[in-house]
């Protein structure tokens, strides 16, 4: 069984440069975190807000937290002091609630809008028309404390290669027309979060710059206790 360390650099030695890799920690144990980091790999994604602040209370704190579960308003405040990318905002009442947190805390919280793009009804996310309307409102021009870096989609979890290249290059073609049609100071277009463990190598291709792997680096995620 390889390595923490040889599988990351396994998908590194395939992937472009300029790919952020997001090792998904969820429910991983500390020792398997801290070996990514002594290999190091600086950037984790995590689900959930308290397993979140457990790991960054212990781990060392130049790491990178990726928030990339569903996020609800009233956990907002344990993240925002340390987070440094929140990919799954769905709502403006959430961007509000963390623009509220992050003045408090005297920061500028990174943020992508989560664009539903799969066939699963079960996945969150915004319509691009939502996702407009969002940034073009009023309100939004308001929030000092937040910037929005892009956007995050997830591809229907299905075999169907042509499906999920079709779902990607939907949200790509999205992030196009935001990335050149809207300019504003706390818009600023440039990270693409697409793509994962079984589907990573076509999200790529599709235009990602930011990818989330949790099995190909720490192998089978342990279930939570």
């Amino acid at each position: 069984m390889n390595s923490i360390q040889e599988n990351i650099n396994k998908i590194k030695q395939n992937i472009p440069n300029y790919v952020t890799i997001i090792a998904v920690s969820k429910f991983q144990p500390i020792e398997k975190i801290q070996s990514a980091y002594d290999a190091g790999h600086r950037d984790f994604g995590e689900n959930y807000v308290q397993e979140m602040v457990d790991k960054y209370q212990v781990l060392p704190k130049d790491i990178h937290w990726h928030f990339i579960g569903h996020l609800q308003t009233n956990k907002v405040k344990y993240i925002v002091p340390f987070v440094h990318l929140i990919h799954s905002v769905d709502s403006l009442k959430l961007l509000k609630e963390i623009n509220k947190q992050a003045e408090k805390n005297q920061r500028v919280v990174s943020c992508l809008l989560q664009i539903h793009i799969a066939e699963e009804e079960t996945k969150f996310g915004l319509s691009s028309q939502e996702a407009l309307d969002i940034l073009s409102s009023e309100e939004l021009k308001s929030f000092q404390f937040i910037k929005i870096k892009g956007l995050m989609g997830m591809a229907t979890n299905t075999d169907n290669t042509e499906q999920i290249k079709k779902e990607f290059l939907s949200l790509k073609s999205i992030f196009d027309q935001f990335k050149n049609t809207l300019h504003l100071p706390n818009v600023q277009f440039e990270i693409l979060s697409m793509g994962m463990s079984n589907d990573y190598p076509i999200a790529i291709e599709c235009g990602s710059n930011a990818i989330r792997i949790g099995t190909l680096i720490f192998g089978e995620r342990p279930t939570k206790n």
